[in-house]
């Protein structure tokens, strides 16, 4: 008896142990991120933006739910993409190859059941945009389970997460979907989008119930909310949560308040690190304030009782997508009869649709001075977040991915911050036969030609090469612009903070072979340079170093 007691008493402590081990590990990984001497800013993150349902399909057997058996338009239903797929390629190092140090993933909550035709065929809520149950996860997209493994994982390598916020409106009305009670939503008028009021208080589309944001008014929940909660036996937890929050704010329960109790929630339950918010300039702007205060109160919720998966002290991160804005507008967006700043107390960022015809119509350094100034004036303590393809914007600065290096380059090496947009790197291509509309931006993620296909793994190899320049080095994306040369083109970027301290010189478009590069305002001599393109490794000498490589490209750092 002793004997099967001694043996038990091992068991259990070897457990014990493994366990202790790997939270230890867990904890190691998360710290050794934190204090790697290379501080995550923002200001000059490598953000990677896909579908959720379009990037890579974890777990098959969740690609069909509530019926959705429908034939729909082309590349308008789900197609499979989920949380784990993410998780999967996390684990595998894809977005750690890529130097990806940040994933925003469109919506996850429950999406519309039925399907609805917006004049381009029959459309799913694939996207996840068409919300019907903020406060529950799409089994097409996983569980809550996926979501807490996606965040532990991405958080294990130094990638943040950034899930999209959606308080505008609701999914369309089907005949599995019927309309919000009356003081939740308007069904019209639509949109003008001539003035502020008929950009704001009006539906977006025909068949898009529009949120009363604007309203202070008390509402019940809808009903068909409160019975589906029922049926799910989880009503009087949601309406006990619902009581503490109202009771805690001192908020109205108005329609708006109850939209950022939910979506807040999955900062204090998962812990991610920022918000996409959608289709800001259609919401009244005191909206997005009262959603940061709500959204930096729940970050520092989860961090107070999470000690242990704190990865720094960043602030939660709000990006807004108002559309049309551009950088040269600096803090204000003109809707033609009023300007609004969607900044201050606001978002951390905007997405910047300007980028991509500044990427056209500008010379690279006259693009990079022009960002530098901004960034350093205008919108200094902000910044913005540049794209050259997105989800919904038909005009992609190269659609048949004719130009996938100088889409690089312009892109990951410009001020700012970089969305990289799901198939950017392996040059997937935005020009879909038999799609309509937005549709063929959004074709399922080109994993066998990458596999397959050599010019796109040369593609992708070069996006990786900058992808983790940018992410070793803030200066990259968050420094100060200073060009050394126009020919051949060199120039450095500075960047400070505390007592951290990063320098990079980088040369584009200069001649194959042996260059010889002036580096004395930025390199002592002695210093030990790597070229992080090609590998060479040199010393500075009279203020010059000479990197010998076969490419017309080089990203210096000091090791």
């Amino acid at each position: 008896m002793k004997h099967i007691i001694l043996t038990v008493a091992i068991c259990l402590l070897v457990m014990t142990c493994k366990n202790t081990s790997s939270q230890e590990q867990t904890q190691a990984k998360i710290e050794k991120t934190a204090s790697s001497g290379t501080p995550f800013v923002w200001e000059g993150a490598n953000l990677y933006f896909l579908l959720t349902d379009r990037f890579n399909n974890g777990d098959s057997s969740n690609d069909v739910n509530f019926d959705r058996t429908k034939t729909p338009g082309k590349l308008r239903g789900f197609e499979g993409g989920d949380i784990k797929g993410i998780t999967q390629k996390v684990k595998e190092g894809y977005f750690t190859d890529l130097g990806i140090n940040a994933i925003w993933m469109t919506p996850i909550v429950e999406q519309i059941h039925g399907a609805t035709d917006e004049g381009t065929g029959l459309s799913y809520g694939f996207h996840g945009y068409w919300a019907k149950d903020w406060t529950n996860i799409d089994p097409n997209y996983g569980t809550k389970e996926d979501l807490h493994e996606l965040v532990k994982e991405a958080h294990a390598k130094g990638i943040r997460i950034v899930l999209d916020a959606v308080i505008n409106h609701t999914g369309p009305v089907t005949e599995k979907d019927p309309v919000w009670p009356s003081d939740w939503v308007r069904t019209e008028p639509q949109c003008k989008y001539d003035n502020y009021e008929n950009t704001i208080t009006c539906t977006l589309v025909k068949n898009l119930p529009d949120i009363k944001t604007e309203s202070n008014e008390e509402v019940d929940l809808p009903p068909q909310l409160a019975e589906k909660w029922k049926a799910e036996g989880r009503y009087d937890q949601e309406v006990a949560e619902l009581d503490a929050f109202f009771e805690r704010t001192g908020h109205p329960r108005a329609p708006r308040f109850y939209i950022m109790k939910w979506l807040t929630d999955y900062i204090t339950e998962f812990g991610i690190d920022g918000y996409r918010c959608d289709t800001v300039k259609h919401t009244e702007e005191y909206v997005w304030s009262e959603f940061k205060k709500e959204c930096d109160y729940a970050f520092a919720e989860f961090k107070k009782n999470n000690s242990d998966k704190v990865m720094d002290d960043n602030n939660f991160y709000l990006v807004g997508e108002v559309y049309n804005y551009g950088i040269s507008g600096g803090k204000f967006f003109d809707f033609g009869d009023k300007k609004v700043n969607y900044y201050d107390d606001m978002f951390t960022q905007q997405i910047n649709f300007e980028f991509k015809w500044n990427a056209k119509e500008l010379k690279t350094e006259t693009l990079f001075r022009k960002y530098n100034q901004k960034l350093k004036n205008d919108l200094k303590g902000y910044g913005v977040l540049n794209y050259l393809s997105s989800h919904d914007d038909g005009q992609p600065f190269d659609p048949k991915r004719e130009k996938p290096i100088e889409t690089a380059n312009k892109l990951l090496l410009s001020p700012g911050t970089s969305q990289v947009y799901y198939g950017d790197e392996s040059a997937r291509s935005l020009v879909i036969e038999g799609t309509v509309g937005d549709a063929t931006l959004r074709s399922f993620m080109n994993w066998d030609e990458i596999e397959t296909d050599n010019a796109k793994k040369t593609v992708l190899l070069h996006w990786q090469k900058l992808g983790k320049f940018r992410a070793n080095h803030p200066a990259v994306g968050a420094g100060k612009h200073q060009m050394i040369t126009a020919k051949p083109y060199y120039f450095y970027r500075s960047y400070q903070k505390g007592d951290y301290k990063d320098l990079v010189v980088v040369g584009l478009d200069v001649h194959k072979g042996a260059k010889s590069i002036d580096v004395s305002k930025i390199y002592k001599d002695g210093d030990t340079i790597h070229d992080a393109y090609s590998g060479f490794k040199t010393e500075v000498k009279d203020g010059r170093v000479v990197i010998d490589s076969e490419y017309d490209i080089v990203l210096l750092e000091k090791i």
